[in-house]
C-alpha cells in the first residue's frame, strides 16, 4: 500500500452567488447561500481519494459543530482522520466565498484552528507507515509546512506543494520540494515571468525547474504547462466547457494528479488526466 498524507487545512465554507463581485464600499444582494466542506488540504485528500489513493490527514479543527462535521466529511470520503486534532476554546477554520454570474469568485479565509497543529505529529513513524507522498499548500503556518517537509525528506517521501497563497517567495519549505504546483500568479510571483498565455506559462514551467524537480503550472482558460528538470518544457490546451464555477478547481486539479503521480504515472499522463477532471470540475 502507498499512503498520500495531506497536511493542510480545513474550512467550513459559505458560498454566495452575487450577480457581480462587491467594490469597496457596495453592498450587493446575492441570490443565494451554501455551506459545504472546504479547505485546500481538506479539498485536495478528498479528491486524491476519489480516485483510488489511501489519504491519511493531519490537520486540527475547533471543538465545535463546524470541526465534527468537517472530520465526518473526510471520514464519508475514506481519508484518515487519526492524526486531526481537536482544539478546545478554538473556532474551526472557515472561509467565505463569493462566486459571480461569470464564474469568477473571491474568498476571505478565517484559518483559526488550522493555525494551531500540533507539529510534534510529524516525529511519530506511525504517522509515515507506507507514506510515499507529502502534499503540502499555503494555509497552514509556514513552520507547520517546514516541519512536515524535513520529517518526510528523513523517510525518503517526495513533497508536492500547491503554493496557494503564496506568502514568502524565499520560503524555506522549497528546498525540500520536488513537485511544484502553482496557478498563473503564483508562477509570476516565483519566476518574475508574467503568465498570459500558453507560452508564457511553459517559459515559467522551465524556469522553476532551477528550483524543483516537477513544476505544472495552471493557467486558466488557456490551459496548463508542465515541465521536469531535464526536460522541456509542454503544455496542454485547456478543454473547452460550459464554465459553471471555478471554485474549488485547482484543488480538485492537485489531489488527481498527486493520485496519479502516486500510482508512477509519467507527469504527462498525470496532468492531462488532472487537466480533464477539472475540466468536468468547473463544468459541473
Amino acid at each position: 500500500m502507498s499512503v498520500i498524507l495531506v497536511a493542510g487545512s480545513l474550512h467550513y465554507d459559505m458560498m454566495i452567488a452575487v450577480p457581480h463581485q462587491p467594490e469597496k464600499g457596495e453592498t450587493v444582494l446575492g441570490n443565494k447561500v451554501a455551506y459545504k466542506f472546504g479547505g485546500k488540504g481538506g479539498n485536495q485528500a478528498i479528491s486524491a481519494a476519489k480516485h483510488g489513493e489511501t489519504v491519511r490527514f493531519v490537520g486540527a479543527v475547533g471543538a465545535d459543530a463546524h470541526g465534527e462535521f468537517l472530520i465526518s466529511t473526510l471520514k464519508a470520503s475514506s481519508v484518515d482522520t487519526t492524526y486531526i486534532s481537536v482544539i478546545d476554546n478554538e473556532t474551526s477554520g472557515m472561509s467565505v466565498a463569493i462566486t459571480d454570474d461569470s464564474g469568477d469568485y473571491a474568498a476571505v479565509v478565517a484559518s483559526n484552528s488550522n493555525q494551531l497543529i500540533t507539529e510534534d505529529v510529524f516525529e511519530s513513524d506511525l504517522l509515515w507507515n507506507d507514506v510515499s507522498l507529502l502534499i503540502l499548500q499555503n494555509e497552514i503556518s509556514p513552520e507547520t509546512n517546514l516541519k512536515a517537509a524535513v520529517a518526510a525528506k528523513k523517510r525518503g517521501v517526495k513533497v508536492g506543494m500547491n503554493a496557494a497563497p503564496i506568502t514568502d517567495k524565499n520560503s524555506p519549505v522549497f528546498d525540500y520540494v520536488d513537485l511544484m504546483v502553482v496557478n498563473a500568479v503564483e508562477a509570476r510571483d516565483l519566476s518574475g515571468i508574467a503568465v498570459v498565455s500558453l507560452d508564457s506559462a511553459r517559459e515559467a514551467a522551465a524556469h522553476l525547474t532551477s528550483k524543483f524537480e516537477q513544476v505544472v503550472v495552471t493557467a486558466g482558460e488557456h490551459g496548463v504547462a508542465f515541465c521536469q528538470q531535464g526536460g522541456r518544457a509542454a503544455a496542454i490546451p485547456a478543454i473547452p466547457v460550459e464554465l459553471i464555477s471555478t471554485h474549488g478547481a485547482g484543488d480538485c486539479f492537485m489531489g488527481a494528479l498527486c493520485a496519479e503521480i502516486n500510482k508512477n504515472a509519467a507527469l504527462c499522463d498525470a496532468v492531462a488526466f488532472a487537466n480533464r477532471i477539472a475540466a468536468k470540475h468547473v463544468s459541473t
